[in-house]
């Protein structure tokens, strides 16, 4: 990886790379990607040095020099330890969709008009988690329910980092609570599904013009009220795999369109994705399942006032700030538990190959 920084560094530099801005922006990535890794490995290695030079002093005849030694070694040996776990995580695969942006879907579950409202909670949820980390959301497709929840929500998400962090968000999210509807002040549980898709641009996959059926209509809000008096909603079908998308946001049929596509050509990269490697991403049914209350990732639980993630069986409190946007704390814990898997999937690997 060192090795291959200083090509980089080399080419970043030559007039060729300056003429083509596309090979130009892929180089700076990579070479953005690398300098955190380059720059824990010199420090590494400083610091290797440095600890042998203490060994040495250490078995100094003087006993101020030797104490001194033996002081500094502690303190190196801990921070070498942090490097060392450091540089093991860069070492790990990366994930193939860690630059892409991504398709949020959510949708209501198990729970009627309550698992909308829920349904509702998370897309403000993510929204807010979005905007503190400077993203920007794009809605793609939305389906309301007549008290104010959602059925279905598609949105797209680009900046830095996206799918790294809502990529775990994949599954059946769980809520018990007191609805509003509820008279009686009985506690129900209700659900709903998100699904997180790779974005794919055009140069991902190209799609026969022949092999579509594009419908139009005219788009309308709740109630059945028109949004306008135009065919401006799109509906494509990809008939190979049925695939079926449609977008009405916009008033313009050529954004839709735009939008549709967008949506279907995600759709269609997960599915080759999923033949190429089962374990790069899984089939939305594994994504989300049934929406069955069984089935869950995570419940909210505004009694007790916690949020608790069954995959790494955490649970955090202050539920409202969680609701707010703050997602991080748990979204780092997942991301550790990841990297431990990686990290003893592959010591298991070398193991076995030796």
């Amino acid at each position: 990886m060192r090795q291959r920084f200083e090509r980089l560094v080399d080419e970043l530099s030559a007039p060729e790379a300056a003429a083509s801005p596309q090979r130009y922006q892929q180089l700076r990535r990579e070479h953005a990607r690398l300098s955190p890794v380059i720059e824990a490995y010199g420090a590494y290695r400083r610091l290797l040095q440095e600890r042998r030079d203490l060994q040495s002093l250490a078995e100094n005849p003087e006993p101020g020099l030797r104490e001194m030694a033996v002081h500094d070694l502690s303190r190196i040996e801990g921070e070498l330890a942090v490097l060392e776990q450091r540089l093991r995580i860069s070492l790990l695969p990366p994930d193939p969709n860690e630059e892409r942006n991504i398709l949020l879907e959510i949708r209501a579950g198990a729970g009627g008009d309550e698992a909308g409202l829920f349904a509702a909670d998370l897309l403000r949820m993510y929204a807010r988690y979005a905007e503190a980390h400077g993203w920007k959301l794009e809605p793609l497709e939305s389906s309301l329910s007549e008290r104010g929840g959602i059925k279905e929500a598609i949105l797209q998400i680009s900046g830095p980092g996206v799918w790294n962090a809502f990529k775990f968000e994949r599954g059946v999210h769980r809520v018990q609570r007191v609805p509003a509807t509820e008279a009686s002040g009985r506690i129900h549980t209700s659900t709903a599904t998100v699904a997180v898709l790779p974005e794919a641009e055009e140069v991902d996959l190209k799609i026969d013009p022949g092999e579509l059926r594009i419908d139009t209509y005219r788009a309308s809000g709740a109630g059945g009220q028109h949004i306008n008096k135009t065919d401006s909603a799109v509906r494509i079908t990809h008939i190979p795999t049925g695939f079926v998308v449609a977008c009405q946001d916009e008033r313009s049929q050529i954004k839709n369109r735009a939008k549709a596509m967008k949506l279907l050509r995600s759709r269609l990269l997960e599915r080759l994705q999923e033949k190429q490697n089962r374990e790069i991403s899984e089939a939305r049914k594994n994504q989300v399942g049934t929406g069955d209350r069984s089935e869950k990732i995570r419940t909210y639980n505004f009694p007790q006032d916690r949020v608790t993630d069954h995959r790494i069986n955490a649970t955090l409190h202050n539920l409202p700030a969680i609701l707010e946007g703050g997602l991080d704390p748990l979204i780092t814990q997942l991301r550790k538990e990841e990297q431990t898997r990686q990290l003893t999937e592959l010591s298991s690997r070398s193991w076995d190959a030796a």
